[in-house]
């Protein structure tokens, strides 16, 4: 039993680690709507950069200048005033991953009184850390314009069997992001 809990606590620490400073623009830069769009990178699999470069780029096709960032770039970026904020959060445990976590507690100034749409991702059970990830940003002061859960195992369209399921989650976040960008006010 010690050896099984200490796996699970080094996996982890592991895995809750920020991960490093990358950032993507995506749109034109003058455009008259602009969006940060912001996630911390799963060490084992990139679904979470998939599916914000796929939502990122529906926006910047209906006139959005949107920006992609790790937590660790956010932390190190000035602070510039966005339109729209889009949070991606691994599950860990249950609940969303510390990085974001910590991020959007520490930095809700930014995003108070703004639409904020709630991303959150993982292996199939992501239920309890979507109702966390969601409180976290209401609590906040964000405005919770939409939230959303893409799994990496579980199926996401259960119409579509044979497809791999990483590519209709990607397919799915670039719809929801073209039908968010349609319906922005």
């Amino acid at each position: 039993m010690a050896v099984i809990l200490f796996g699970w606590l080094a996996l982890t620490v592991y895995v809750e680690r920020k991960g490093p400073a990358k950032s993507w623009a995506f749109g034109v830069p003058e455009s008259r709507r602009k969006a940060l769009i912001i996630f911390d990178p799963d060490p084992f699999y990139n679904l979470d950069e998939k599916v914000c470069a796929s939502f990122a780029n529906a926006l910047s096709e209906t006139d959005f200048s949107v920006d992609v960032q790790t937590v660790s770039m956010a932390e190190q970026s000035p602070s510039q005033a966005y339109d729209l904020y889009v949070y991606c959060a691994n599950t860990y445990n249950w609940r969303p991953d510390w990085a974001i976590s910590g991020y959007i507690r520490s930095s809700s100034g930014s995003h108070q009184n703004k639409p904020v749409v709630a991303i959150t991702l993982g292996a199939g059970s992501t239920e309890a850390s979507q109702e966390n990830f969601e409180r976290m940003i209401v609590n906040s002061k964000g405005e919770l314009l939409s939230s959303y859960s893409l799994w990496l195992w579980r199926p996401n369209d259960d119409t579509k069997p044979k497809e791999p399921n990483v590519e209709i989650a990607v397919s799915m976040a670039y719809e929801w992001g073209k039908s968010i960008a349609r319906n922005f006010k």
